[in-house]
């Protein structure tokens, strides 16, 4: 079980990984690190929420996986 449960946080932790990587946008290092790149103002549509909302859904699984393994 404790297996299995690893196998499949290394599977979320990956996919999270690469979700934040795909949205990540904008010109140069310091838009990476919060810098605005530009936009004064920037609302989510389309593919930028569902991604948005994917990577929120895949923390929380990461998070929950990593505090279940406390008590198993």
């Amino acid at each position: 079980m404790e297996a299995i449960l690893n196998i499949v946080q290394m599977i979320v932790s990956v996919a999270l990984v690469a979700v934040i990587l795909i949205q990540q946008k904008g010109a140069g290092l310091g838009a990476g690190f919060g810098g605005s790149g530009g936009q004064v103002v920037s609302t989510r549509r389309g593919v930028d929420l569902f991604l948005h909302k994917v990577t929120i859904a895949l923390a929380i699984i990461f998070f929950a996986l990593a505090a279940s393994s406390f008590f198993i």
